[in-house]
């Protein structure tokens, strides 16, 4: 819990510079994950994997966008990072 806490206050402190950083990299994470997803075929079970990835990333853009507090775009953040390298790894088995 210390590790996220300390990060949490590195993104607060630096949110100006870290959430244009952050959109940038999530969002390539999130496409590579798209793609590698739809590399397996286009069948439901692909699909819905495509729909959690868009949310996420999705959500927060949204977050960044609408500027919410910094605790809830970092855990945005987090959480959307976490499923694309999980789908990432899923896919490449």
């Amino acid at each position: 819990m210390k590790i996220y806490q300390n990060y949490l206050e590195e993104y607060t402190k630096g949110i100006i510079g870290y959430s244009p950083i952050a959109i940038i990299g999530q969002s390539c994470l999130g496409s590579v994950a798209a793609m590698f997803i739809l590399m397996n075929g286009n069948s439901t079970i692909q699909m819905i994997q495509l729909f959690i990835i868009t949310i996420l990333c999705m959500f927060f853009n949204g977050a960044i966008l609408s500027q919410q507090k910094p605790r809830i775009s970092f855990n945005l953040l987090i959480l959307s990072t976490v499923f694309s390298i999980l789908f990432v790894v899923l896919n490449l088995l």
